[in-house]
C-alpha cells in the first residue's frame, strides 16, 4: 500500500527536481512497505532516518539550484524546507522518546506536504530555473 502516489501535479518540469521527487516518493513507498511487513532489515529508526536524509540531500540539490539562479524567493521556499525536516525531526524524537511512531501523522505531513509545496514553491521555481 502506497503512503503517496504519484500525481502529475508534482512534476515541476525541471529533469532532475522531477527526478528526484520521484525517487523520493519511491523511497518513502518502498521502506513503508517494508515497515508494514515487519522487514527484519527495516526499523522505525532506519525508516525515519532514510527519509530524512534523502529528503535532505534532495533540498541541498534545490537550493543550490535555487543560489545559482539567484532565486527571488531563495529564503521562502528554503523556509518551507526547514519547516518539513523539523516536522520528520519532531516524528524522530517522539518515536525515541516514547517508542511510539505515529504513522498517520507521518503520512498526512508527507503527503501535504508534497502536494502543497509542488504546486507553489517547486512551480513557482520552475520558471526561474533553466532547463
Amino acid at each position: 500500500m502506497s503512503l503517496i502516489d504519484w500525481r502529475d501535479e508534482f512534476q515541476v518540469g525541471v529533469p532532475a527536481v522531477d527526478h528526484e521527487h520521484r525517487e523520493l516518493i519511491a523511497l518513502i513507498n518502498d521502506l513503508h512497505d517494508k515497515l508494514l511487513a515487519r522487514d527484519s532489515d527495516v526499523t522505525v529508526s532506519d525508516y525515519l532516518g532514510e527519509i530524512y536524509a534523502r529528503i535532505s540531500a534532495h533540498f541541498a540539490l534545490e537550493e543550490r539550484m535555487m543560489r545559482e539562479a539567484r532565486y527571488d524567493q531563495y529564503a521562502v521556499h528554503k523556509a518551507d524546507h526547514e519547516k518539513l525536516l523539523d516536522d520528520i525531526r519532531d516524528i524522530m524524537d517522539d518515536y525515541e522518546d516514547r517508542h511510539r511512531y505515529d504513522e498517520a501523522l507521518l503520512a498526512q505531513r508527507l503527503h501535504d506536504w508534497f502536494g502543497g509545496h509542488f504546486k507553489t514553491h517547486d512551480a513557482r521555481l520552475h520558471h526561474k530555473l533553466p532547463h
